[in-house]
């Protein structure tokens, strides 16, 4: 039994606990699906991390939520999005270790990974977790649409991070990423050193990885308060990186929202820019790098 399961204000949540993993611990992964929809409707697919922050405010831990369920069902009952599920991972307490981009390492020095003990950190298992177990189950059980052009991945904050890294390590698999208020500044991490040092080498990482322009799309937004104001001169500089690389706004969108904070409630205010940005149902982007073959269906949970 899943103590204070959430509820959400439409279409359902379908939850599977302690969803086993070889790569990372287990946790609950939770996946909504629109009103009206049916096992096998060719939709798309939105992966989300903090998976238990955004659907109902009433079981999180600070009382605030995504609305994840209000904002993607009304987006999609106006016809303004393509009909869209929502994969949520719940994190666990190796959130910041499992958010934490690891090969950004190869771009320092060996006493600065020493110094960070690199060891500790676990993107990428957290992200085989998400592409070779949870992706097949998915494919296979709901059959959505599975190629790269229909596979979105979102997060905020340290989930920033891992979004936009999990679209450089795997172009392939996700066409789209959505970073809201990304810890781009790397501060409070425990490094062992200078965090501008590690915010440098993400940016160098980001460079020489970004997927080519005419195969992804990238939106990243941050606030203009408290931790999220902090953030402007790292965005700023990510920012020249990604249009160095020749990206143009067609597919790269940056945005500044006045007042907002480093909060869940501030996210759910602005989640249907991304939205629109990435599913959005008049989007003349055209996603045209090949896709993988369609992944065998996992009975994981058959």
């Amino acid at each position: 039994m899943i103590k204070n399961k959430p509820k959400v204000s439409c279409g359902k949540l379908e939850i599977y606990a302690k969803f086993p993993s070889q790569y990372v611990k287990e946790r609950t992964v939770s996946v909504w699906l629109p009103d009206g929809y049916q096992i096998g409707e060719k939709c798309c697919v939105l992966y989300m991390h903090d998976g238990q922050m955004l659907f109902d405010a009433d079981t999180t831990w600070n009382h605030q939520e995504w609305q994840a369920d209000d904002v993607m069902g009304k987006l999609q009952a106006e016809g303004k999005i393509k009909r869209c599920i929502v994969v949520a991972i719940d994190n666990t307490e190796s959130r910041l270790q499992e958010y934490f981009p690891n090969k950004i390492g190869s771009n320092l020095t060996y006493k600065q990974r020493k110094e960070a003990d690199l060891q500790r950190f676990q993107g990428d298992a957290y992200l085989q977790f998400l592409v070779k177990e949870v992706k097949p189950f998915i494919d296979g059980h709901y059959q959505p649409l599975t190629g790269r052009e229909s596979t979105f991945i979102m997060g905020s904050s340290m989930g920033g991070l891992i979004s936009l890294y999990a679209m450089c390590e795997y172009p392939q698999i996700f066409g789209g990423a959505a970073c809201l208020s990304t810890h781009l500044s790397m501060r409070d991490l425990s490094l062992g050193e200078d965090s501008d040092v590690w915010a440098a080498a993400f940016r160098s990482y980001v460079k020489e990885k970004l997927p080519q322009i005419d195969g992804s799309a990238l939106y990243m937004d941050r606030g203009s308060v408290g931790l999220d104001g902090s953030y402007g001169p790292y965005q700023d500089l990510m920012d020249k990186v990604i249009e160095e690389n020749k990206w143009e706004r067609t597919r790269f969108e940056s945005r500044v929202f006045e007042g907002h904070e480093h909060m869940e409630k501030f996210w759910a205010q602005r989640l249907d820019q991304p939205l629109l940005f990435l599913l959005g149902t008049n989007n003349t982007v055209s996603l045209n790098v090949p896709s993988l073959p369609t992944v065998t269906k996992n009975s994981l949970f058959d």
